[in-house]
């Protein structure tokens, strides 16, 4: 450790603090013994950024309390844990009752330790380079009380305790304001990119470009363009119209379409099938070469084109299954469980039968109804059933209609989307960055508190050698802490 100022000492936290473990014994509450009212019994999962999460909080009651010979909580204490997340802590600020945890121990500061100096002891870089000196176990790693009881202490003098408090509070509000203001990047992030794409499919995005160049209208390419086969089978499109936020409807809707551009069918641009899983029952048709696309394949590429998947299955799977081979830029949509989730295939490959596909006429292109899938956002589970578990029937697949552009104008489109987002990705990334870096300045600060490099000292202040003193007679008179030993019957 570094060379602490004048008027500081070094000590350990067991020589400012006393240390109380939980009731080990017979005594010890069980899940049995847990109910809805009653006494808080704080464990490991109650901890939440070095306070209490009372919502999951569990209780025993009263009469267990009472048994309990030691690991009674008071007001002010700290809590730290020893085995499994060692480092994590929690500060007690008022209770009435409570009990801990066998993997907890309470920290009861001496009242001439500032207890925000404590909070922010245990946030500082001090505690974890103590744990890699003083822990015990890999797979579960734990401390000993006794162990934490020789953690490095830096003690300044009271009156300085509290003026590095007085700081570390106010940088921590800007701290806290910056991060706000960072973190709220992501859900801005979606919502830009969502705005773009409802302002893409409502033709705002190459409105100018579109007045500038001869364009061969979305009629005339329709009109010149081989309808697709038609999926056989199932039930028959609905007659009902479901209007969608941009470019999507199931069946026509009354908005008028852009300039140039045409309502139509989606299957008359593009061949709509399914997909199917091979029976899990025959392990012989599974890890074989051909992609298989099922739910967390196309979360995980959301808005892109997928190049391989989690599962594999063979020829096998495929012909004792109604799967089928789709080729390289078939647009897949989630429809059911996941309802949204739009990819690209890649390259050929099979689908579950969560998804609905269109493999694309030249008259379509599979980018322009990807995004045009997406631009609907969350509101695409309109034209599904159900609340909870929500899924798009193939009636109203069958029915879906598109708001076509002309075929330059959809790669044009395309091309200011992903212009669009490759910006938006960039302020994004810089954003994450800038919270990564608040993050260690957070770490740097409290560093230099503790090396009393934060504030200035005085020195008309009680040197911290005779507060340690005083705290060492007090504690010499006070009666020993308990420390859970075995309560006879």
């Amino acid at each position: 450790m570094s060379e602490l100022p004048k008027g500081w000492v070094e000590t350990e936290l067991g020589e400012v603090s006393d240390f109380e473990n939980g009731d080990r014994g017979k005594n010890y509450p069980g899940r049995k013994t847990f109910v809805e009212k009653g006494v808080p019994m704080v464990s490991a999962g109650h901890f939440q950024n070095g306070r209490l999460d009372w919502q999951s909080m569990n209780y025993i009651p009263e009469e267990n309390f009472e048994k309990l010979g030691s690991g009674k909580l008071r007001s002010g204490d700290f809590l730290f844990f020893l085995r499994g997340s060692l480092g994590k802590f929690a500060y007690i600020d008022k209770i009435d009752k409570g009990a801990i945890a066998s993997s907890l121990v309470i920290v009861r500061p001496n009242r001439n330790i500032e207890k925000s100096y404590l909070d922010y002891y245990f946030r500082s870089p001090i505690p974890s380079a103590m744990i890699e000196v003083f822990a015990n176990g890999v797979a579960q790693p734990n401390l000993s009380s006794k162990s934490l009881g020789q953690f490095f202490f830096p003690l300044p003098p009271l009156a300085e305790q509290k003026r590095i408090v007085g700081k570390l509070d106010a940088l921590g509000a800007k701290s806290t304001r910056a991060r706000d203001h960072l973190s709220r990047i992501e859900t801005l992030t979606k919502r830009y990119k969502q705005a773009v794409l409802q302002f893409a499919y409502l033709g705002h995005l190459t409105a100018d470009w579109r007045k500038s160049i001869s364009l061969v209208s979305a009629k005339q390419l329709v009109d010149e363009t081989p309808e697709p086969d038609r999926s056989r089978g199932g039930r028959t499109a609905t007659d009902t119209v479901i209007d969608g936020k941009a470019a999507l409807s199931v069946n026509q809707p009354s908005r008028t379409p852009p300039s140039g551009w045409l309502w139509t069918s989606l299957n008359r641009v593009a061949k709509q099938e399914t997909g199917h899983t091979p029976s899990r029952s025959h392990p012989e048709w599974w890890d074989g070469e051909i992609p298989w696309i099922g739910i967390k394949d196309a979360g995980l590429h959301h808005g892109q084109t997928i190049m391989d998947t989690m599962q594999k299955t063979n020829d096998d799977g495929l012909a004792n299954s109604s799967a089928r081979l789709l080729p390289e830029g078939t647009v897949c949509l989630s429809r059911t469980a996941s309802v949204g989730y739009v990819t690209i295939m890649g390259k050929p490959m099979a689908t579950s039968q969560d998804f609905v596909t269109w493999t694309c006429t030249d008259a379509l292109d599979p980018k322009f109804l990807m995004y045009a899938l997406m631009a609907e956002g969350q509101d695409i589970r309109n034209f599904g059933k159900g609340t909870t578990h929500t899924t798009i029937y193939f009636p109203e697949v069958r029915a879906l209609n598109i708001s076509l552009a002309p075929v330059d104008e959809q790669k044009e489109i395309v091309r200011r989307i992903e212009t669009a987002f490759a910006k938006i990705d960039k302020l994004a990334a810089e954003a994450a960055r800038a919270l990564a870096l608040t993050d260690r300045l957070d770490e740097t600060i409290l560093a230099r508190a503790f090396r009393g490099e934060l504030v200035p000292q005085d020195p008309n202040d009680e040197p911290a050698s005779a507060l340690l003193d005083r705290i060492k007679a007090e504690r010499a008179e006070a009666p020993k802490p308990k420390r859970g030993r075995r309560k006879k019957s």
